[in-house]
Parts: C-alpha cells; sequence; structure tokens
C-alpha cells in the first residue's frame, strides 16, 4: 500500500469503528486502508464472532463502550451497522439477505478466514443451522424504524445518520431497492463487491467528509462548476477537468450546475446520467438545475462563458479558456494556491 494519498484533515481526533465483512476478521485491509488514509483518525475493529447473535452483542457493546464518531461495516458488517442504531454510519455494499448470499455463493460448509484472527482459527464450518441463524438474524434489519415505541422524530433523524453505497459491478450483493425502502441516502458508486483504494477515495471519502463536515457544523467555501467546463459540446471529458474536481473536493463544497431545460425531461435526463457517470458520488445530491446563475448564492462559478447570467454572479468567476485560465490545470493551480479560501 505504498503510496496511498493520505488525508489528514479528515475525521481528525475522531474515532472510526470498521465491521468486517462474512469470513474476515479486524486484520483486513480495509482496516489497513483507513488507517493510512485517515492518519489523525482512531480505527477500531474487532474480530466478529461466527453465530450472529453473539455477533451482533459484542457490536453493540462495542460500540456503547467505544462511541465512535463514526461506523463503517462492509457487506455483512454493513447489515450489522445498520443495527447499531444512534451512531453516524455508513454501510458499504450491505448484505441485507446474508442468508440468501450465502447459498447462492457457495459459503456453506467448510470455509477459511480470509485474514487472520486472534484466536488463530483458520476454518470454520457454515451448517444449516448457522444460515437459520443468519437469516434470523436478517429479519432483524430496519425492525428499530417501524417500532411503534420509536418516535418519528427519532426515526428521521436516524435516516439522516445513515448512508449506504452500493458497488454498479457488484457481484455477491444487490440490496439497493431494500435499503431504499427504508432510508434515502442510498448512493451508487463505481465498483465491485470489495474496497479498494480507489474505491474508498472516490466513493466512500466524499461521504465521510460529508459526514465530518456535518459533526463539526463546518461551512466549507462554495464551488459551482458548470457542466459546460466539465465536458466539451460532444459531450466528452475535458482534459484535466476531474482531476481538479477531486482537488477541489478537498477543500471546497462543490456543485455542478447545469441549465434547465424548457419541456424537454430527457435533457434532464441525460445531464443526470452523465454526471453520475463520471462525476459519480461527489455529485449525489450537488447537482443544480437553474437558468439564472446571478442567483447562486456561493464563493467562486467556473464557467466557459457569461451565458444564463454568469457574468452577473456575485461570487469570483473563473472563466475556463479565457487568457487567465486557458485549461483546467491553470484552474487547478488556482484554487492550490487559495488553499481552501
Amino acid at each position: 500500500m505504498d503510496g496511498i494519498k493520505q488525508f489528514p484533515d479528515v475525521m481528525r481526533g475522531k474515532k472510526i469503528m470498521y465491521v468486517h465483512g462474512f469470513g474476515s476478521s479486524a486484520q483486513t485491509g480495509t482496516v489497513t486502508l483507513i488507517r493510512q488514509m485517515l492518519p489523525n483518525a482512531t480505527v477500531v475493529a474487532e474480530d466478529i464472532p461466527l453465530h450472529p447473535a453473539e455477533a451482533l452483542d459484542m457490536l453493540e457493546k462495542m460500540a456503547g463502550r467505544e462511541q465512535p464518531d463514526l461506523i463503517v461495516g462492509t457487506s455483512m458488517g454493513g447489515m450489522y451497522a445498520e443495527m447499531l442504531h444512534g451512531f453516524d454510519r455508513v454501510l458499504i455494499n450491505p448484505a441485507f439477505q446474508i442468508a440468501d448470499t450465502m447459498g447462492a455463493h457457495g459459503l456453506t460448509g467448510k470455509q477459511v478466514f480470509q485474514n487472520p484472527r486472534k484466536d488463530g482459527i483458520q476454518q470454520f464450518m457454515v451448517t444449516k443451522t448457522m444460515v437459520r441463524e443468519y437469516r434470523d438474524m436478517q429479519e432483524r434489519c430496519f425492525q428499530w424504524l417501524h417500532s411503534p415505541l420509536v418516535t418519528d422524530e427519532e426515526k428521521a433523524m436516524e435516516r439522516e445518520r445513515v448512508w449506504a453505497l452500493f458497488g454498479d459491478e457488484d457481484e455477491l450483493v444487490d440490496t439497493y431497492d431494500i435499503f431504499m425502502q427504508h432510508y434515502t441516502q442510498g448512493i451508487s458508486f463505481h465498483g465491485g463487491h470489495r474496497t479498494n483504494d480507489k474505491i474508498f477515495v472516490h466513493s466512500v471519502l466524499p461521504v465521510v467528509r460529508w459526514i465530518d463536515d456535518r459533526q463539526e457544523k463546518r461551512e466549507r467555501p462554495v464551488v459551482y462548476v458548470a457542466i459546460d467546463a466539465l465536458r466539451d459540446r460532444l459531450g466528452r471529458q475535458r482534459s484535466s477537468a476531474m482531476k481538479t474536481y477531486g482537488m477541489l473536493l478537498e477543500r471546497y463544497n462543490v456543485y455542478v450546475v447545469a441549465p434547465a431545460p424548457d419541456y424537454a425531461a430527457e435533457e434532464v435526463v441525460s445531464v443526470q446520467q452523465w454526471v453520475k457517470e463520471v462525476v459519480n458520488v461527489p455529485a449525489y445530491r450537488h447537482l443544480i438545475f437553474t437558468n439564472r446563475k446571478d442567483l447562486l448564492y456561493g464563493d467562486y462559478l467556473i464557467d466557459t462563458s457569461s451565458a444564463n447570467g454568469s457574468n452577473l454572479f456575485v461570487g469570483t468567476r473563473v472563466v475556463l479558456g479565457s487568457d487567465t485560465f486557458k485549461t483546467w490545470e491553470e484552474i487547478l493551480t488556482y484554487f492550490d494556491r487559495l488553499g481552501g479560501q
């Protein structure tokens, strides 16, 4: 993992509790990855017992003891993390139907742990009885949200604290529709079931940063980026556009701005699809349709022309293609010198 990019300001001084997937352990590479990328956060993880009732009991006690600022759960760990109410959580490819996943992907019978465990056990057996235990456990998903003992206000607050990410190439689980029946913050990302450094940087980290900002009540300077600055007239991504966009995300609250068509709804869909494909997770709830850029309230506007009120924007305009900013590389240099101001 040499050369992994670090983000020292994200979750600085905070504690992250990681909940691993089925057949894994606290020694998973994802824990190492999070520790390397977020060097100023404390990451805690423990081996999860095989039997689900014991696992949930252990995790509930661990969360109560550690009081993490954020819980991150992957796969089976995402299922358990959903049940750890009262904490901010990020669920990555959550296996809400873990018993069905076991049957469909040969996760029964003799299995080998993917990572070393503290107890030294390397192999384990998944029996029909254990599968039934997991089926009973998966039935407990989302129950808290529908309990008559929980107020509507508490349920609404809980829904704001849970984010879920779903890989569009996940070969093991597909629970987006199930999640969205109960929560509202589900996002598709480019990738498969396992988390790697690319997925973490482009998909997980933006969500973690949003959570961190909310916890700190941090207001970042706002940068609007016109979609015409990101792509040319043929819809092709402009050179270095997303490289600069990624850098901006580290210091600013970034929104994509597109013209609002008068009648053609398919134009809206086309823009949404392009932004979802190219910008992906960082554009979640950060896409604005308007024909009055002068009404946007923010600090910077990156555009290619003065159309739709761009020339009347009250903040600082950065015009791609102008003598000052001929390329996205020059825009990158400009904002890098600003240092987040």
